[in-house]
């Protein structure tokens, strides 16, 4: 299935809340669930919406997954895999699959704040800007480690800038150690479960994929 490249706002409303897929947007007034809090294609009152109570267990498994997976900008293979290594490692599945998800070099881009969301994030991956412990990496599923070092090859771009600003009021994920400043960072630890955004009930998909 090729990537998705229309509306991303239309996905916060599909799922009913914010996956901070615009930027700062998302965090504005400008955000369109303050304005269309309904899902695509039903609007207010409309006869196609569907009955409260009606949607099944299945339903729910498969919205949470979606959920996630439009969160991080994976592709519905990539997302099997992902979860298939998860159930190798020790631990809880669900929680493994969202430190992976958690490390991708596209999703650590964006939460060391050098972009304003994953999808820039992925493409100043793709452009050659991201070094990865002095080597230029391009693969935005690549997957950082513990002690990698994450360096911005070109430190003046107008979007690095702005987001980075936008960065300095907010707080930083703890497994991350970043110097806004010198547009570097690096992976101190682990993702923990209570660092993501993002309300997610992992324990659905883990349902999903075991039937």
């Amino acid at each position: 299935m090729a990537r998705y490249t229309g509306p991303v706002c239309r996905k916060c409303r599909r799922e009913g809340l914010k996956l901070y897929l615009k930027g700062e947007k998302c965090f504005s007034a400008k955000c369109i669930l303050e304005k269309r809090n309904f899902a695509p294609g039903m609007g207010r009152g409309s006869r196609n919406a569907p009955a409260a109570g009606k949607i099944s267990e299945y339903g729910l498994q498969l919205r949470e997954k979606q959920k996630v997976r439009h969160m991080y900008g994976v592709l519905e293979k990539q997302f099997r895999k992902y979860f298939a290594t998860a159930v190798r490692q020790k631990g809880v599945t669900g929680e493994n699959l969202l430190r992976i998800l958690e490390r991708r070099l596209d999703n650590v881009v964006y939460r060391m704040g050098f972009a304003p969301s994953r999808r820039a994030a992925r493409q100043l991956v793709r452009h050659g800007h991201i070094r990865i412990n002095d080597r230029k990496v391009n693969i935005p599923s690549y997957i950082l480690r513990i002690g990698d070092r994450l360096t911005l090859k070109k430190k003046d771009l107008d979007l690095v800038k702005a987001s980075v600003e936008a960065a300095r009021k907010r707080s930083l994920p703890e497994w991350l150690k970043v110097d806004l400043d010198n547009r570097q960072g690096e992976v101190v630890s682990l993702p923990t479960r209570d660092s993501i955004e993002v309300p997610i009930k992992e324990n659905l998909i883990v349902e999903l994929y075991s039937k």
